[in-house]
């Protein structure tokens, strides 16, 4: 399997936070009410239900992947960061097409899926993403000084599968950008109201 120059990786990934970051200052961040809570259809998630799932992942991931960066001994970067066959497996399954197509439909697990598990929604979806993506963009910064391959992440749905940091930190951004986009296609729906 290639590899990618770890520099241009981590800055992929900043550019991709920032575009994200940027959507919903700016396209999220003033809408009503009735706009955060429209629904496509009884089962579809709302803006709301989607930035919470995302919050949800991000506190997970993000408080691990700043231990694991803070307490690393394999604090010598690597210049080329190579992907284990699973965590390429993990991001490829939420990337998103070259058209900014969902490639296939994914369930969220219950625990963070916002229709089942109702805690997630805490009222301030909103400004709790803008806060996890600031974060993000810190900790993509700290990894410069690691190895994105050693420096080991467990998932969130099993403390014993492990990614390489680069792999955890592809799929989190691209999962991010994927539900990001959910959110613009509910904005664009031609019944969302205006």
């Amino acid at each position: 399997m290639n590899g990618i120059d770890s520099n241009n990786l981590l800055q992929n990934l900043e550019s991709i936070t920032k575009a994200n970051l940027d959507f919903v200052e700016n396209q999220v961040q003033n809408l009503s009410q009735e706009q955060l809570n429209w629904k496509q259809h009884q089962e579809s998630w709302n803006v709301l239900q989607v930035l919470a799932h995302l919050n949800a992942y991000a506190k997970y991931y993000q408080r691990i992947i700043k231990e694991k960066i803070q307490y690393t001994r394999h604090n010598q970067p690597v210049e080329t960061f190579t992907s284990s066959p699973l965590g390429k497996s993990a991001w490829m399954s939420v990337k998103l097409g070259n058209l900014k197509n969902m490639k296939r439909r994914l369930r969220a697990p219950r625990n963070y899926n916002p229709s089942v598990n109702k805690s997630l929604l805490v009222g301030s979806e909103i400004e709790d993403f803008i806060v996890f993506q600031q974060q993000l963009l810190e900790l993509l910064n700290a990894a410069k000084s690691v190895n994105l391959r050693k420096v080991r992440i467990p998932i969130a749905l099993s403390k014993f599968i492990k990614l390489r940091l680069g792999d955890a930190f592809l799929f989190h951004v691209y999962h991010n950008e994927r539900h990001v986009e959910q959110i613009n296609k509910i904005i664009q729906n031609q019944r969302f109201p205006r």
